[in-house]
Order: C-alpha cells, then sequence, then structure tokens
C-alpha cells in the first residue's frame, strides 16, 4: 500500500535511490524505464520516481516511459518525482523546453530556494549544496508548473506543479554529496505523498514464509544450493523455517574454494546452524569444464550449468532415497546480482547493459528442469543480515565477507586450470585475510581477497633472480556492493603483508594493491 516506484533510465545512482527510499522504512521496487506499461500492471505505487541517466532528451533513440505512463501514474493517485535527466523527461514530455546548458553543471553546486512555500522543502531553509551533474537544462516549464529552486548560476534546480502531483529536481538528492538530500526524499515521501513507513525485515520475512508454503506443495521437496556465504545460508534457513525437512540443503567443492573452506563451513553447517547438509565433490569435473577457458563470461556460464547439472543428479539422488523427486531448487541471489546480470525488461539493451552474468542468475541454462526459489532477490545484503539475525544466524557468520559463486574462477585472471594458480591464490588470500583479522579489521571491510594475475615479473629472492608470479590485493568498503571504495591501509600493516607472502608462498615474487573504486572497476576483477 506504501510503495515507490523506481523507473530506472540507466543513472549510476538509480540503486541508490532503491536503497534511500528502503532505509526511510518504504518499500522500493526498481525497473525499466522503458518498461512497457503492461508490465506495471497490478501495481498501486504511492509515488514514482523517473531517475537519472546518461542520455540526453534530444539524442536519438534516448529512453522514454511508455505510453499512457502518465495516465497510469494519475490513476494510481501517486505523485511523479523526476531526477536529473527524470525531470527533463517530465519537463519535455508535458509540452516544456530542454536545451543543452549555457554553463554545464557538474558535481558540488550551491542552490537556493527560490518559492516563499514549496512543496519540496518544506522547511529545510534557502541555501544548501547539492550533487550536479548535467549537461542540458530546462529553460521553459510547461504550463501549470512553478520554479521553486535555482543554481547560483541560475539554471532550473527544482520544479512542482502541486495540482497534478508532478515535481522534479535537477540534481541527485540520492548521493551523500548531497548532504540535505535525504530529508528532502523524506519531506516528499511522508509529508508530500502521505506515505507511511511500514515497510519491516519481520514482515519481509512473514511474507516470503507464506509465500514459499503457497509455492511448495505440502508432499513436494526442495533443493537449496549452500555456498558457506551470507546470502544462501540465509535463504536456506528462511525456506527451512517454512517447510522443515522437506528442505535438503547441498554442499558442491567446485574445485575453486578458498583454503580449507569446505571443513570449515561444513564444521559451521553443524554446529551452529543445524541444518541437514550433503557434501558433494565436483572438484573433478568443474575444473575438466574450465581447461583452456580464459573469458570471464564464458567461466562464469560454465560454471553455472555444472552447479545444475550437480543439483540435478543430486535431485535423482533423493528421488531413489525418499521416493519423491524434489522440483524446486533455493538460491541466495540478491538484487544487485539481478541489477548486474540483466539488463532491464524492455530496454532493448538501450540505456544500460549487462554487467557480467552472475552465475545463479544469468549463467543458468534455459533447459534447466528445477523451478527456482529466490526468497531474497529483492532485498541488499545489508537487508539480507538484518533477515538473518531475525532468523537468529549465527552473527559470527552474518558478518563473513561475501565471496562470489563462480569462486576463486573469478579471481584467477584467465585460465584457472593453468599450473597452480589455484593453489598458490589459496595460499596468498590466506595470509591476507588472517592479516585482516589478526589487525582488528575484517568488520571495518566489506570484502577483501587476493587475485592471481596471469603475469610474471624479475625478482631477486635469496640472492638469486626469480621470475614468479604476480598477485593484487583489494579491500573495498561498501553498503550493499553496488558502489564501492577502496580500504586504506596504513603503510607498516601492507609492508608485514607483503613480506608474508613473498616469503611463504612459492612462486610469487610480486605483489600490488588494488586502489579503485566501483565504478569504474567492479568489486571482482571478473
Amino acid at each position: 500500500e506504501n510503495l515507490v516506484l523506481i523507473l530506472d533510465f540507466g543513472s549510476q545512482y538509480t540503486h541508490l535511490i532503491t536503497r534511500r527510499v528502503r532505509q526511510l522504512g518504504v518499500l522500493s521496487l526498481c525497473v525499466s524505464g522503458t518498461a512497457p506499461l503492461s508490465s506495471l500492471a497490478g501495481l498501486r505505487p504511492r509515488a514514482v520516481v523517473l531517475s537519472g541517466g546518461p542520455h540526453s532528451v534530444h539524442a536519438e533513440g534516448a529512453p522514454s516511459f511508455p505510453e499512457g505512463f502518465l495516465d497510469f501514474a494519475a490513476g494510481a493517485g501517486a505523485h511523479v518525482l523526476g531526477v536529473c535527466y527524470g525531470m527533463q523527461l517530465l519537463v519535455q514530455t508535458l509540452g516544456g523546453a530542454v536545451e543543452p546548458g549555457v554553463r554545464q553543471e557538474y558535481g558540488d553546486m550551491e542552490v537556493e530556494v527560490t518559492a516563499p512555500s514549496s512543496a519540496l522543502y518544506g522547511e529545510q531553509g534557502k541555501r544548501q549544496s547539492v550533487w550536479m551533474s548535467h549537461g542540458d537544462e530546462v529553460v521553459r516549464l510547461p504550463e501549470g508548473f512553478e520554479v521553486v529552486a535555482r543554481s547560483v548560476q541560475g539554471a532550473i534546480a527544482a520544479i512542482e506543479h502541486r495540482e497534478k502531483r508532478f515535481y522534479g529536481l535537477q540534481y541527485h538528492p540520492e548521493v551523500t554529496h548531497s548532504p540535505q538530500g535525504m530529508e528532502t526524499l523524506r519531506h516528499f515521501l511522508f509529508d508530500v505523498c502521505g506515505i507511511k513507513a511500514d515497510w519491516k525485515m519481520q514482515d519481509v520475512l512473514d511474507e516470503e514464509i507464506k509465500t514459499i508454503k503457497s509455492m511448495v506443495g505440502p508432499d513436494e521437496h526442495v533443493i537449496c544450493a549452500l555456498s558457506g556465504g551470507v546470502d544462501s545460508t540465509v535463504a536456506a534457513t528462511l525456506v527451512h523455517n517454512a517447510i522443515g525437512d522437506r528442505l535438503h540443503c547441498v554442499f558442491v567443492d567446485n574445485g575453486l574454494l578458498r583454503y580449507k573452506e569446505k571443513e570449515r563451513v561444513m564444521s559451521t553447517f553443524n554446529s551452529d546452524l543445524h541444518l541437514p547438509v550433503t557434501c558433494i565433490d565436483a572438484s573433478e569435473k568443474f575444473l575438466t569444464e574450465l581447461k583452456g577457458v580464459k573469458d570471464p563470461e564464458m567461466k562464469r556460464k560454465i560454471i553455472g550449468r555444472e552447479f545444475i547439472v550437480v543439483f540435478d543428479e543430486f535431485a535423482h539422488m533423493l528421488e531413489q532415497k525418499i521416493g519423491k523427486r524434489p522440483e524446486y531448487l533455493v538460491q541466495g541471489t540478491l538484487y544487485p546480482d539481478v541489477i548486474e546480470s540483466c539488463p532491464p525488461p524492455g530496454s532493448g539493451r538501450t540505456h544500460s547493459h549487462t554487467i557480467k552474468s552472475h552465475h545463479n542468475v544469468g549463467g543458468l541454462p534455459k533447459d534447466m528442469k528445477l523451478k527456482l526459489i529466490e526468497p531474497l532477490k529483492l532485498l541488499f545484503k545489508d537487508e539480507v543480515r538484518k533477515l538473518g539475525s531475525i532468523l537468529n544466524v549465527p552473527e559470527s557468520f552474518l558478518k563473513r565477507h561475501p565471496f562470489p559463486g563462480p569462486g576463486l574462477a573469478v579471481r584467477v585472471i584467465g585460465d584457472v586450470t593453468a599450473g597452480n594458480a589455484l593453489e598458490v591464490l589459496r595460499q596468498v588470500d590466506e595470509i591476507f585475510i588472517q592479516a585482516i583479522k589478526d589487525a582488528g579489521l575484517y568488520d571495518e571491510i566489506w570484502q577483501a581477497f587476493a587475485v592471481f594475475l596471469p603475469v610474471q615479473t624479475v625478482g631477486v629472492q635469496g640472492d638469486q633472480r626469480t621470475h614468479s608470479h604476480v598477485v593484487a590485493l583489494r579491500a573495498i568498503t561498501s553498503e550493499d556492493g553496488m558502489t564501492a571504495n577502496w580500504y586504506d591501509f596504513e603503510r607498516p600493516f601492507l609492508v608485514d603483508v607483503v613480506k608474508k607472502i613473498c616469503n611463504n608462498v612459492r612462486g610469487v615474487n610480486r605483489v600490488v594493491l588494488d586502489v579503485t573504486s566501483k565504478p569504474p572497476a567492479t568489486v571482482e576483477w571478473e
């Protein structure tokens, strides 16, 4: 009843709007801005946010909302807020004018509220610093609109048409560089739209359990793919709460796990989570299929395919044991996985593209026999951790750093079976992570890992010339994995880690540090 719909027009910040709204206790869903109107059927949003985007509204093929959208919003009684490109699109569609700006505005900018009483700003004050990112600007408003704020350069920064419930911001309120942006969003949602903050993790849990019970028949069985990570563990615990012992968990050793990962994870499952888990060693099969493969997308798809083969075989084994074949497969797919793996529906890839195929989203074969249950696919990582806490998953498990489904395959650049790359990487990664834990930094970092590079360099070790491998270290801070900053280690820590790696891992004579944020890079190297 208090849904906020985000129409995505390709901005790198769209997911942030989704998150900011949720942080205010309101359910928000992100869909393609160009999706057909039929895909919105049945939704009754209280507010719709039109996101920013990299295009000019004048560019050929520039994305636009579907015909009839404004009537849909009016019929739902929804307030519409255009942000940056979204504001320009709203203005142009309604008969206003947008032109290339005489002075383009990028980065920090002061704006001044010019209207004596503004629905958008309420009592926020006359002046605030915001984050601009636009080359075009609105030069003529549609009939009935009012300018309520301008930049210090004179550009229109905010507009509103209270009667028709249309609003626009030429800047990004969702980013931290707009310090009062959250207050603007809060005021818009609660005071302007009259939305209630009624979205809570307990409600999500209750709804998901209800959904699973209605989906899975009383005599049907379900397989859950456990990776040892937070996502699959929370998903398994949730489904176990819904259907009990008809859930059969399987942990697959695909030959791409970290140092002693299988032993550590199985011990945790048995002692702390009390989940019934079968461990399957399929390492030889996976590595055989990956031999000689260097393309990262191909590696992900091979791994996704082989996982399904293992699950199908496990389902057949269970059928012989319990007399009934499992029909469903549970996976811990998250919202960022969905966003990164698939272009928005109906986009025709005109304004968004696949960043990478996550093995449990874009890497699944079309002829898969098992039907998917993905209870977390609309949640971000921090929301999953909150859900796990409600489900009494141990805190130590919830704080584990994310580990990619394809495992070390995306941390060995190129052929994962070449030489002893996997073994070298396991040793380096173990030293790095243990050093982080020993320094008390583990909980400050979202994710940390090592990468094996297909590069050899000249070095001097033990008074002898060496020609050995290069490894990279990466550590980031993040809220949800959609954007990230590299973690700034103190120099003594790095000196100590590099010394331990070069002295203890045979075949490594050079260590480099990845200091790239996301964007422009992704978290993983492949």
